[in-house]
């Protein structure tokens, strides 16, 4: 079975105030190298769906590995990058979605949503605490209504017409809950492990 990671990193990443998945982390990588890097962990085939007129943190992505997937829609909202990214693999037997500002998510936490698809789950998605969080995995059966997505929804609507087809994978990884908004989310406090924990400063994603 051919699972397709497909890594979302054409946001403008507004309220960050500059380019967020260039941003780095007290290691000193980008947060969307970091991002990356947990999914290929995974053993997961990644394709980055980047923005088609701008470079920005595209040539990192390439240089771990992943496959570059330019958007030239990247500017409608994350539902047209999504399409995009499917289009670029129609072929797989599924999609994993992840967002390339996530970076604290554990590769555990992929490799659990990808052998959920393998094991027949329609749609699959991490939990902490009853949250849903990232990355979601989607079956082939799912493919003509994700190149539909369009707009800033992205799998939203998807997520919210098959609920009942979702299969919920619970994680001790505060990772698949926590994003990269605004530039205090990756200051040493707010990356302590007192504070890296499911809690409600922490936005559920679609």
């Amino acid at each position: 079975m051919r699972l397709c990671a497909l890594l979302l990193a054409a946001g403008a990443g507004r309220r960050f105030g500059a380019d967020k998945l260039s941003a780095a982390l007290p290691d000193g990588t980008p947060v969307a190298v970091a991002a990356a890097r947990s999914v290929l962990a995974a053993g997961c085939e990644v394709h980055a769906v980047v923005r088609a007129a701008d470079a920005g943190i595209a040539p990192a992505l390439a240089r771990v590995g992943a496959v570059l997937v330019p958007c030239a829609d990247a500017h409608l909202g994350m539902g047209h990058s999504l399409a995009c990214g499917v289009r670029a693999s129609a072929d797989a037997d599924g999609w994993l979605i992840a967002l390339a500002d996530m970076p604290f998510v554990q590769p555990a936490s992929v490799a659990a949503v990808a052998g959920a698809l393998v094991a027949g789950a329609g749609i699959a998605a991490p939990s902490v605490g009853g949250r849903r969080g990232h990355p979601v995995g989607f079956a082939a059966g799912f493919r003509d209504a994700l190149l539909g997505s369009c707009g800033d929804q992205g799998a939203r609507r998807l997520l919210r017409a098959h609920a009942d087809r979702i299969v919920d994978i619970p994680v001790a990884d505060p990772g698949v809950l926590r994003d990269v908004d605004r530039p205090e989310d990756l200051s040493p406090a707010n990356l302590s492990p007192a504070n890296l924990r499911p809690g409600d400063r922490y936005r559920q994603r679609d």
